[in-house]
């Protein structure tokens, strides 16, 4: 790929994991930011992006998305993904990591497989760069499937997830954690330096300290399709016992991600859980499936083939009563929890950015804005709203 030519983002306010500087400017060379500042020494040639007192923002990274703009990552095909990389880099997310659900092993081999061609063919026009695969279905308890095909959940299988770790495409890895095999799944991944989670669980405290000597260190969408008190008691009857919730937040090593989308969770959780774990161990994750972007109408969670249907109300998905996954991008995300928490706008961003990016290990080349970094970049506008999309220091048009 040809080096994209310099670009010069001045006049703007840049967004740091911890401060912001106003009346400063941002130069990207070779795709690679080269400096930033108030004083910067402009290249010549160089495009030149007049910010006018917006946000110079990092690129925002998505750890769990299911697809987008009528696209399941499931669907297989080179199309399907392609459309949702798309979608989500109109949404400020530049880094992605396509989130499986339950399937068949065939689809689930099929999804690797095309993500997999995708990511090697690559261009920064096709939208979000693919960072990596998340496996998330089909290692879920069978009483916390939720919106996902009940078909297509099962137990660990040493001979399936060894097919998936044959190189380094998956970089998430989830299983719930009181399967049978739960732990030979979390030491398979932990060789291959996924960020290991435990998701879709009615795990207890015991089982959540087993998974974590094992390598687990994450848990998925917090309070959704997860165990509490009253779920175990239900499991395991009394005394009462400690569920994955308190795990976590006793936990100083643990991470977890909220859905911000003001219909999962009400603004008193999502400050809860970030006044708990702090920026640094709370991710922002839109969980969006193919009806991002979409009128409200019906859809399949999952393969367009046989996955489960769900309803959208142009708000959020429903099914049979409960929330079925989110139907909005990061942006949406970011700005929700910077109006709704006690979270400042740095923090904020860093939640859709540089923690997940540190919780994947790419924060050597991406998460945040520094020098030496891709040009992963944004100019968000004064309420916050993607007004520009950089990858590697090409302005993507979606």
């Amino acid at each position: 790929m040809t080096p994209p030519p310099a670009l010069i983002i001045e006049n703007g306010t840049i967004i740091l994991p911890d401060r912001l500087i106003e009346k400063a400017s941002l130069i990207c060379e070779g795709g690679r930011i080269t400096a930033l500042g108030k004083r910067v020494k402009r290249p010549l040639d160089a495009q030149i992006i007049d910010a006018r007192g917006s946000y110079i923002s990092p690129g925002f990274i998505d750890i769990h998305v299911h697809g987008g703009a009528g696209a399941d990552f499931m669907d297989g095909s080179a199309e399907a993904v392609r459309t949702a990389l798309k979608a989500h880099a109109r949404h400020g997310t530049t880094s992605i990591f396509p989130t499986t659900t339950t399937g068949s092993p065939e689809q689930i081999t099929a999804m690797l497989s095309t993500c997999r061609e995708v990511r090697d063919s690559w261009e920064p026009e096709q939208g979000a760069r693919i960072a990596g695969v998340h496996v998330y279905g089909p290692y879920f308890a069978e009483d916390k499937v939720g919106c996902h095909s009940q078909s297509g959940r099962r137990e660990p299988s040493a001979e399936e997830y060894a097919a998936w770790f044959r190189d380094d495409l998956v970089r998430i890895a989830t299983c719930a954690a009181e399967l049978p095999g739960a732990l030979d799944f979390y030491r398979a991944a932990k060789k291959k330096r996924c960020l290991i989670t435990c998701g879709h669980s009615n795990a207890n405290w015991a089982e959540m300290a087993q998974a974590f000597r094992a390598g687990m260190r994450h848990v998925d969408h917090f309070w959704c399709a997860m165990s509490s008190v009253v779920s175990l008691r239900n499991r395991f009857g009394t005394p009462m016992q400690a569920s994955m919730e308190q795990f976590v937040l006793a936990t100083a090593d643990m991470s977890t991600e909220v859905i911000a989308d003001g219909l999962h969770l009400s603004p008193e959780l999502l400050d809860f859980a970030f006044r708990m774990k702090g920026a640094a161990r709370l991710c922002l994750v839109t969980d969006s499936n193919r009806a991002l972007d979409m009128p409200p109408g019906r859809y399949r969670f999952g393969s367009a083939k046989d996955g489960s249907w769900f309803e959208s109300d142009g708000l959020v998905g429903r099914s049979g009563g409960s929330l079925a996954s989110a139907i909005v991008g990061m942006d949406h995300m970011m700005r929700h929890m910077h109006r709704s928490t006690s979270a400042a706008l740095p923090e904020s961003v860093r939640m859709a950015s540089l923690t997940p990016a540190e919780r994947t290990g790419i924060a050597s080349q991406t998460g945040s804005l520094e020098i030496g970094k891709r040009a992963d970049v944004l100019v968000l506008s004064k309420r916050l709203e993607v007004k520009r999309t950089i990858i590697g220091g090409v302005e993507v048009v979606c």
